[in-house]
């Protein structure tokens, strides 16, 4: 158990941004300028965290987590920390989550379904990081 990473610690952030600017160059980010941050709300513990990342041209320029305010991004996706622990497992697909209501966006509709695919790919590489939940 010794080798998971604690799900949204310094060291998974940590894991997140090697493995996200490693394995998704920016021709599979669609070249994208975005930001988003994921705002997890009834967390283990009690205190709201988030899940920051940055693409610039496609690259993934930043991931950052914490608790408290986070910084301010194009999109902000609020739900429940276990729907979004779902969808880093690969449990569930973020457009499914955001369509059934389970996810609450604030920012351009239109312009996330566009990035939906980006969002998959982001998701698939989270989901293959040993991680205790």
């Amino acid at each position: 158990m010794s080798d998971l990473l604690v799900y949204l610690s310094p060291s998974w952030r940590e894991e997140a941004l090697k493995r996200l600017q490693a394995e998704l160059p920016p021709e599979k980010m669609n070249n994208v300028t975005t930001s988003m941050s994921n705002i997890y709300k009834n967390c283990p513990g009690g205190e709201e965290q988030f899940l920051f990342v940055e693409c610039k041209d496609g690259k993934v320029t930043r991931v950052e987590t914490g608790t408290g305010d986070p910084p301010q991004a194009e999109f902000r996706i609020i739900g429940d920390y276990d729907i979004f622990s779902r969808i880093s497992r690969a449990e569930l697909g973020a457009q499914k989550a955001l369509m059934t209501g389970k996810l609450k966006l604030k920012g351009n509709l239109a312009k996330a379904l566009k990035l939906a695919s980006v969002s998959d790919r982001l998701n698939k590489v989270l989901s293959r990081i040993p991680t205790q939940y």
